[in-house]
């Protein structure tokens, strides 16, 4: 009876476990619904507008503090 239990609770071994990982994952990238090339295009621009503005506002700060603490340093 304990052979019987031991069996039962035993895990399949590694490469079945990560091979119905991988089945599982296609499985899924099949049912995705994937945005058109032009929502995709869009919506990188947008990101890329967005990352440049938050740069050049920085990049001012940051310029903006760097005299400051030359005037008072002098």
């Amino acid at each position: 009876m304990a052979n019987a239990t031991k069996a039962k609770n035993k895990k399949p071994n590694w490469f079945r476990r990560v091979g119905a990982k991988i089945k599982e994952t296609f499985s899924e990238l099949k049912r995705v619904t994937w945005p058109k090339f032009g929502t995709v295009l869009k919506t990188t621009g947008v990101v890329l507008v967005i990352v440049l503005a938050f740069l050049l506002i920085v990049t001012g700060v940051d310029q903006g503090l760097m005299k400051l603490l030359k005037l008072i340093t002098k």
